[in-house]
C-alpha cells in the first residue's frame, strides 16, 4: 500500500494528519503542493473519486478571491481552477494506491480506517 499526503508543510491540519500517521506507524509520502502542484489529470481523477465540493479550500484567500460565480461552477471548471492554483485545494488530500480516498483531516474513526488506521 502506498499512501501519499498532498498538502503544504506549514498547514496546521497537515501537521495534525502527519502526527496521527506517525503515531499510528503508517508509512506515507508527503507531497508539497506548493513545490509540486498536482497535474490537471491528477486533479480530474481526484474529482472523479471525491467530487469537487469537498476538495475546495473555502477558508483560503484564493477561494474568496474567485467571486460569486464559483458557486455555479462545474467539476471541469473546478479542475481547471485547482490546476491553476493549488492553494484552492483543501488540505491534506490523501491518495491510497493511486486513488483519492479522503480530503481534510478531522480524525473521525470511519475516515481514519481509509488510511489504514484503527
Amino acid at each position: 500500500m502506498t499512501l501519499k499526503v498532498y498538502g503544504i508543510p506549514n498547514c496546521g491540519t497537515c501537521k495534525k494528519a502527519i502526527a496521527w500517521l506517525e503515531d499510528n506507524n503508517i508509512d506515507y509520502d508527503f507531497v508539497n503542493t506548493k513545490e509540486q502542484p498536482p497535474s490537471e489529470k491528477m486533479i480530474s481523477a481526484w474529482i472523479d473519486e471525491l467530487t469537487a465540493k469537498p476538495m475546495r479550500n473555502t477558508s483560503g484567500l484564493s477561494y474568496r478571491a474567485l467571486g460569486d460565480q464559483k458557486k455555479e461552477w462545474s467539476d471541469s471548471q473546478w479542475t481547471d481552477a485547482f490546476a491553476k492554483d493549488a492553494m484552492l485545494l483543501k488540505r491534506p488530500l490523501f491518495e491510497k494506491d493511486g486513488k483519492a480516498v479522503m480530503v481534510g483531516f478531522r480524525a473521525k474513526e470511519e475516515e481514519l480506517a481509509k488510511l489504514g488506521g484503527k
